[in-house]
């Protein structure tokens, strides 16, 4: 056999691969990465008093409560401590912005008002500030079932998305799939391993002792196969997280929830 047709029948030999774990992948049930957590995490999460995150939520209120540039509130539209947030709304993104003419997840929906409604300057992607507002607003859909739309303009972003996630990086040359498709459920370190839903983000790690947002937790994947990273703000990130949201379709939301 040449070495022409030895590349051609490797490649195929890859794309049918990559297809029967697509198919799998659709055909799993889904479960939440709290299944998958120690009972010391699941004790964390589900007590209010020890869960961290809700620390962070604290803070939320103290920066949502901030009078803006111009004198404006973000109660004068979302109510008293967000009691007005629409938990199904909160729980469609990533969604297309029409006004934006691009996908914007829910960090990029608070970082457009934070702006254009209270005339702020723009907060760092990875501000405590956008973080802790982000675990605020999320924690409103708590108990909400994720249900992005991946139909329409936005559908072009979820297919980049999933190519993503089936893409090989790094040293390891590792993809997604390979952690949270082909062995969920095993050991790694110190964690079993998961679906790789992001029904619980922004969630606390106990490894790192922090509050984290999903593109943070993303750059740490990078890093564990000793790849160059993306930034979190980047194209590609927003990509995979439209395609992990609607991934986890049907999950209830968990924010703040608690991971290894």
């Amino acid at each position: 056999m040449s070495i022409f047709n030895q590349l051609l029948s490797a490649f195929f030999s890859r794309l049918f691969f990559l297809y029967i774990l697509s198919v799998t992948a659709s055909q799993a049930e889904l479960v939440s990465g709290y299944e998958f957590s120690s009972e010391q995490a699941k004790e964390f999460q589900d007590d209010d008093f020890q869960n961290p995150g809700f620390l962070l939520i604290e803070q939320g209120l103290n920066v949502y409560n901030k009078i803006g540039d111009n004198d404006q509130l973000c109660s004068n539209c979302h109510g008293l401590n967000g009691d007005q947030f629409i938990p199904k709304s909160i729980a469609q993104f990533p969604k297309y912005h029409d006004i934006l003419q691009k996908p914007v997840t829910l960090r990029d929906q608070i970082q457009h008002c934070w702006v254009s409604r209270l005339d702020n300057f723009s907060l760092e992607y990875d501000d405590p500030e956008l973080l802790a507002l982000e675990t605020l607003v999320r924690n409103k859909a708590y108990g909400e079932k994720v249900n992005v739309n991946i139909s329409g303009k936005i559908k072009p972003y979820y297919e980049a998305g999933k190519a993503f996630y089936f893409t090989r990086f790094g040293q390891m040359d590792m993809n997604c799939a390979q952690c949270h498709d082909i062995y969920t459920g095993k050991m790694l370190r110190g964690q079993k391993l998961s679906q790789g839903h992001t029904n619980g983000f922004p969630l606390y790690r106990l490894e790192s002792q922090k509050m984290i947002n999903l593109p943070q937790r993303l750059r740490e994947c990078f890093r564990s196969l000793r790849a160059e990273t993306f930034e979190q703000d980047s194209k590609e990130f927003r990509d995979l997280e439209i395609y992990l949201n609607a991934r986890g379709n049907g999950l209830k939301i968990e924010t703040p929830a608690v991971r290894y």
